[in-house]
């Protein structure tokens, strides 16, 4: 532990006790958390920070194709409030990054945003009676609502039972949040990972998970760049542009295939301005003229797009690469748990 960590130790003990009772009183019902009449799959994680969240929703809105499927997010850093249902004129700044990205990407998939889950839900029921499962993006410490499935995720790299509790760590509630659980992903896992080593993770998870939770690993699968600019071919010189929670895998892959020349970094859920965009065409102009591409990521991507910056967009040799989720192992366990839990309620 570095000596900041020592210092901010008593804060993380205040704030994990706090936690701890918040949670209790949802466990002995002092506070009350609604269940709903369908399958309500929530996909959440104990870490602040990117754990692949958005492509694991993803893989479930593709794994239940031919459900009538609704995904409900908070809509974090949004500029509007309360219920918003997603339609065509809605734009990143109206819904948040990602449900932008789900409305774009799934267009045959309801999506909403709502700070308060429950009132959310009952507004999708409203509004679509015929619905027949809603994913719950980001909503593992969100207890007012208890999922019918809670999948929470931990990153590969940085695991939950080896982090601590804000603001020492980076755990949002101490790790036997866990216990909620009834399935817990590795994510971001490197291809080649052993047997033994999911074996090792698997038992450590277990210390805090309830014995019949089920532990999967998963990793990225990233595909062949987009064009969403002027150009159709990447150069052999890239600039990578991004504004993620984490981009090392994203730059660990590009490296492997592309001489990266600049990584214009810009925080988790970043809105893009034109003056940025102004500011990467001066650049490419200035210094690397017609031999390099700019390469993003698909929820940067999903803002770049908004009318207001494509202006500019157009403009510049802009791809973007799209990344799927796949198993190591039990990817066909994972998917009859997930659609025979669905199909139960029918």
């Amino acid at each position: 532990m570095t000596f900041l960590r020592y210092l901010l130790w008593p804060f993380s003990l205040l704030y994990g006790a706090i936690m701890l009772v918040r949670n209790w009183l949802y466990d002995k019902g002092w506070l009350t958390s609604k269940r709903f009449p369908i399958p309500v799959v929530a996909v959440g994680n104990l870490t602040v920070g990117g754990t692949g969240k958005t492509p694991h929703v993803e893989y479930l809105l593709r794994l239940l194709n031919g459900y009538s499927r609704a995904v409900l997010s908070r809509g974090y850093k949004r500029s509007s409030k309360g219920f918003v249902l997603a339609n065509e004129t809605s734009t990143a700044a109206l819904l948040g990054d990602e449900p932008y990205q789900y409305h774009r990407d799934f267009p045959e998939v309801t999506v909403a945003v709502c700070e308060n889950r429950p009132l959310g839900i009952d507004n999708l029921l409203q509004v679509q009676p015929e619905l027949q499962a809603v994913i719950l993006d980001d909503a593992m410490q969100h207890r007012p609502v208890t999922p019918s499935l809670n999948i929470m995720l931990t990153d590969y790299n940085r695991l939950f039972f080896n982090d601590l509790v804000l603001p020492a760590g980076l755990l949002r509630e101490p790790r036997s949040g866990a216990k909620r659980s009834d399935v817990i992903i590795v994510t971001k896992c490197p291809q080649q990972l052993e047997e033994a080593g999911m074996t090792k993770i698997e038992r450590q998870i277990k210390a805090y998970a309830r014995p019949e939770a089920l532990v999967f690993f998963s990793g990225f699968r990233y595909g062949n760049s987009i064009p969403m600019g002027n150009a159709q071919k990447v150069k052999k010189s890239i600039i990578l542009l991004t504004g993620i929670a984490n981009a090392q895998p994203l730059l660990d892959f590009l490296s492997q295939h592309y001489t990266v020349i600049r990584h214009l970094e810009y925080p988790d859920h970043y809105n893009y301005t034109l003056q940025d965009l102004a500011r990467l065409k001066d650049i490419l102009r200035k210094d690397h003229k017609d031999e390099v591409s700019v390469i993003t990521t698909r929820k940067d991507a999903a803002k770049l797009a908004d009318d207001a910056l494509s202006v500019i967009t157009h403009q510049l040799p802009l791809f973007y690469i799209p990344i799927e989720v796949y198993f190591l192992k039990q990817e066909e366990v994972f998917n009859k748990l997930v659609k025979r839990h669905v199909s139960s309620f029918y």
